[in-house]
């Protein structure tokens, strides 16, 4: 039997409550498959940074180097601000693991509405460069808290990261077999550097893919063709910013944010990857048992695939479509009165069938 070490970290709000029903199907995937998921739990987050003032403990990464993969919930609370989320735990996660291509699908299922009236088939991923771009935090304040104060952020692109993801991006394409089609999104008629640079190094690696079709869209047409011919879409590669804004989009026309998995990849493997909802802590309904399990556990099927257990990660999929279509357990932002733990246990039922 195959064995995982995996680090689970639950987080904040519905992060507690999607998580330990997330590990209950993806055991009995795993287990069907004859594999074995070991988790080591890390209480992380709000409740960690109101006791010591950070999120995670000085040693949290080394704690985290030597696992297989990292299983994230949500992370976020109303009275911490998000910048303090974000840079005390989930960016330096991924910048020093090297997690540079998040990867987030989207796919209408059969049973799931999308608030399009025509949306026609929904299946894309989009390809987030994850580790610098607008989210570098270069910068800093001159004249803090008085009247002239200056504020400077820098995006940060560099030739190397914009062509590694770029070319996971075409390798993605390649590999899905679709529409054989990539878009790379940009804004560099009016970001005349980072963003000009992105668009050369598309350029000249698509010349390496002649079976790749490419698109290339400044980020406010891309925006505006995802609600428009959503259906035209295959995979999508932006920076960090753009690739974050569109990733809702593509999102929210597929259905429901509760639906949204994502993964924050090494594609080297040199470092474990990390894999969580793209929906947040979600504090307006946390503790209600009301929350969706579908992202959280359709990520887990993501890290099932990336730990190659393909057929487990596959039977999961499946069995969350099965469930969507079928229609009789639903939560409450797909028009269902299901609760959390209703959710899951369908799906495992399904996983198990």
């Amino acid at each position: 039997m195959k064995t995982f070490s995996v680090a689970v970290i639950p987080g904040d709000g519905v992060g507690k409550e999607v998580v330990p029903q997330a590990i209950r199907a993806l055991d009995a995937a795993a287990s069907r498959y004859g594999s074995h998921l070991h988790y080591e739990q890390f209480d992380w987050g709000a409740d960690y940074y109101f006791r010591h003032g950070r999120m995670m403990p000085e040693n949290a990464l080394e704690l985290l180097r030597g696992k297989d993969a990292i299983f994230l919930g949500a992370i976020g609370h109303p009275k911490i601000a998000d910048h303090i989320t974000l840079n005390g735990l989930l960016l330096p996660i991924r910048r020093t693991f090297d997690q540079f291509a998040n990867v987030r699908p989207a796919v209408l299922y059969k049973g799931v509405r999308s608030p399009l009236s025509n949306p026609g088939e929904i299946d894309m991923l989009v390809v987030r460069e994850n580790t610098e771009g607008e989210y570098a935090q270069v910068g800093g304040f001159v004249h803090q808290d008085h009247p002239g104060e200056v504020a400077i952020q820098t995006g940060v692109f560099t030739r190397q990261g914009v062509e590694r993801v770029v070319r996971f991006a075409f390798e993605l394409a390649r590999k899905r077999n679709r529409k054989k089609r990539l878009t790379s999104v940009t804004k560099s008629n009016a970001q005349g550097f980072g963003l000009v640079l992105w668009d050369r190094v598309f350029q000249m690696v698509a010349a390496e893919y002649p079976d790749i079709e490419t698109e290339s869209l400044l980020v406010d047409a891309a925006a505006m063709n995802f609600i428009r011919r959503p259906a035209s879409f295959d995979v999508v590669v932006a920076s960090n910013l753009f690739g974050d804004i569109l990733s809702d989009i593509s999102a929210i026309i597929a259905g429901s944010i509760g639906l949204a998995a994502s993964a924050n990849l090494d594609p080297t493997r040199r470092y474990p990857s990390m894999f969580e909802p793209v929906h947040g802590s979600a504090p307006d309904i946390a503790g209600r048992g009301i929350v969706n399990p579908m992202a959280q556990i359709l990520s887990g099927g993501m890290m099932l695939e990336h730990l190659g257990l393909e057929e487990a990660a596959a039977k999961v999929e499946r069995a969350v479509a099965a469930v969507l279509e079928e229609g009789n357990a639903l939560t409450p932002d797909l028009g269902g009165s299901g609760t959390t733990v209703e959710v899951t246990d369908a799906v495992i039922r399904a996983i198990e069938a």
